[in-house]
C-alpha cells in the first residue's frame, strides 16, 4: 500500500501597521488581506470580475498621474503599471481574495488591490514579495488615493461595465416582443380588467404595451447611466483631495476613462461624491422599475399560457424541459417563472441600495461593498437571462386562434359595443340572460330581433 503524501504548506512573515501575519508563500495578497479574510467570511464569493478590472485600472491611472506630477518616480511608477497591466491580461486575479461584502467602505478590498499590485510590481523590479521598502501597498500603489475615493470611482466603472451588456439584452427582449407584436397583431382576443371580462383588444396591441412600457424603463436607465459617469477619484478622504498633487484628479480621470473605454469626468461636488450615493440610487431604482415592468409581462404570459385545458389557454409557449417529475407531457412556463424570481431579486436588491444609501453618515458612506453586490447582482442576472428567456420563450409563443375567436363570442361583456345602439339598461338585461341561459349576446340580439347578424359582425369587427 502507497503512503499518504503530505503537503507541506510554506509561509512567509508580512507586516503592516499592526505587526506581523503569517500569509501563504505563494500568495501575492499581504497583511491587510490576511487579517481581513479570516474577518470577513460572509457570502462565500470572492470579488467581481468588473470590481477587480475596475480597482486595477484606477491604480494604473493613479500611477501614470502620479509619474506625471512627479509624485513617485518612474521606475516605481512604471513597475505599477506594468503590475496592474498584468492582471488585467488575466493574471494573478486569483489572489482578489477578499468578499464581496467586506468592510466599511470597502477599505479591505482596496488594500486587497493595493497588496497584490505592490507585491507583483515588486518582482518586475526583482525583488522578494514582502519587500515593502522599495516598493509599498500604501505609500505607492495607494498615492494620492483613499479608499474612500477609490471604491465609490470603482463602483461607478464597473456598474458602467456591466450595463455595456445589460442594455443589449434588454434590447434583444424589445425586439422579441416587438416582433411579437407584429405577429399578433390581427388576433383579437377578450381584455381582462379587474381579473374579468372586458372589452376585446389585439394580442398582437397587448405586447405593443409591453415594449412600450419596457422602452420606457429602458430610458430610465440610459438616463440614470449617464450620472454614473461623474466619478469621485481625486476626493481622497473627505472630499477635499487632500494628499493629492496639483493636477492629478484630471490626469488619473482622463487616463482611467482611456483605459476603460467610458466617458468619465470629475465630479463637481467632490464632498457630494463621497457622502452621497444619489446617482447609484437612481440606476438601483431604473433598474427596479424595469424589473416590475418585465415581472408583470412575465405574469401574463403565464397566465395566457394556463391550461391548455383549465385555464385561459390562450397561449402556446415552447418546452424547455419536461414539466413535471410525475405528471407525464406537462409543460410549465418554467422561463416566465425564473423571469419572476429574478424580478423579485432586483426590487429585494433595490430595497438594499436604498437602506444602504439612506446609511451613510456626514462626509462618507460606508455601506458601498454591500451596495455594489446589489448592483451587480442585479445587472448580472439581466445580461445573463433576457437573452435565453427571449429566445427560448418570447420568440416561441403561438396564438391559439381559435380560443381567442371563441372567448370573443361567447363572453356577454361584447354587448357593452352593443349600448350606443341598444342602450344601457336594454344591455344589461341581455348581460344577465346570456349568463343565466348559456346563450351568447348575438343569440339573443338576434333572436330578439334587435339587430341583425351583418350588423353586430360590423360592431364586432
Amino acid at each position: 500500500m502507497g503512503g499518504i503524501s503530505k503537503v507541506i504548506m510554506k509561509f512567509r512573515l508580512d507586516q503592516d501597521s499592526l505587526g506581523k501575519v503569517k500569509i501563504p508563500a505563494d500568495a501575492y495578497y499581504g497583511a491587510f488581506t490576511g487579517r481581513a479574510i479570516k474577518q470577513y467570511h460572509v457570502t462565500g464569493n470572492k470579488s467581481h470580475e468588473n470590481l477587480i478590472k475596475s480597482f486595477v485600472m484606477i491604480k494604473r491611472s493613479a500611477a501614470v498621474a502620479n509619474m506625471k506630477t512627479k509624485a513617485i518616480d518612474t521606475k516605481r511608477g512604471k513597475a505599477i503599471v506594468t503590475a496592474c497591466d498584468k492582471i488585467l491580461d488575466g493574471k494573478y486575479v486569483d489572489q482578489f481574495v477578499v468578499d464581496m461584502i467586506n468592510s466599511g467602505a470597502g477599505t479591505a478590498f482596496n488594500m486587497n488591490s493595493n497588496e497584490v499590485i505592490s507585491n507583483v510590481a515588486l518582482e518586475v523590479l526583482h525583488k522578494k514579495k514582502g519587500q515593502y521598502e522599495f516598493l509599498h501597498p500604501n505609500d505607492h500603489v495607494n498615492m494620492s488615493q483613499s479608499s474612500n475615493d477609490t471604491y465609490p470611482t470603482a463602483m461607478h466603472v464597473a456598474i458602467l461595465m456591466n450595463l455595456k451588456e445589460t442594455i443589449p439584452a434588454i434590447d434583444i427582449l424589445i425586439k422579441s416582443l416587438s416582433k411579437k407584436a407584429k405577429q399578433f397583431s390581427s388576433f383579437k382576443k377578450i381584455g381582462r380588467t379587474h381579473l374579468m371580462d372586458a372589452l376585446p383588444v389585439t394580442l398582437g396591441s397587448e405586447f405593443a404595451a409591453y415594449v412600450t412600457s419596457i422602452s420606457k424603463a429602458r430610458k430610465e436607465i440610459i438616463d440614470a447611466q449617464k450620472e454614473l459617469q461623474n466619478v469621485a477619484l481625486g476626493g481622497t478622504a473627505v472630499g477635499s483631495g487632500a494628499n493629492t498633487p496639483k493636477g492629478y484628479r484630471k490626469i488619473a480621470i482622463a487616463e482611467l476613462g482611456k483605459i476603460s473605454k467610458l466617458s468619465l469626468k470629475p465630479e463637481k461636488d467632490m464632498q457630494h461624491s463621497l457622502q452621497s450615493k444619489f446617482a447609484v440610487v437612481n440606476l438601483s431604482s431604473a433598474l427596479r422599475n424595469l424589473a416590475i415592468e418585465i415581472g408583470k409581462v412575465s405574469n401574463d404570459i403565464r397566465l395566457m399560457a394556463s391550461g391548455p385545458i383549465a385555464g385561459l389557454a390562450e397561449l402556446g409557449i415552447p418546452a424547455v424541459h419536461a414539466g413535471s417529475s410525475i405528471m407525464p407531457g406537462k409543460v410549465n412556463p418554467s422561463l416566465a417563472e425564473c423571469m419572476n424570481m429574478i424580478c423579485f431579486n432586483i426590487i429585494g436588491n433595490d430595497t438594499s441600495v436604498s437602506c444602504a444609501a439612506q446609511g451613510g453618515q456626514f462626509e462618507l458612506n460606508v455601506m458601498l461593498p454591500g451596495m455594489l453586490k446589489c448592483m451587480l447582482e442585479s445587472t448580472d442576472m439581466l445580461k445573463n437571462f433576457l437573452p435565453i428567456f427571449s429566445a427560448n420563450l418570447i420568440d416561441g409563443l403561438t396564438a391559439n386562434k381559435d380560443k381567442l375567436r371563441e372567448d370573443i363570442e361567447n363572453s356577454p361583456v361584447i354587448v357593452t359595443l352593443l349600448t350606443p345602439t341598444i342602450g344601457y339598461l336594454k344591455s344589461a338585461e341581455l348581460f344577465k340572460e346570456s349568463l343565466k341561459t348559456g346563450k351568447t349576446i348575438r343569440e339573443l340580439v338576434v333572436s330578439k330581433k334587435l339587430m341583425s347578424n351583418k350588423e353586430i359582425n360590423s360592431l364586432f369587427g
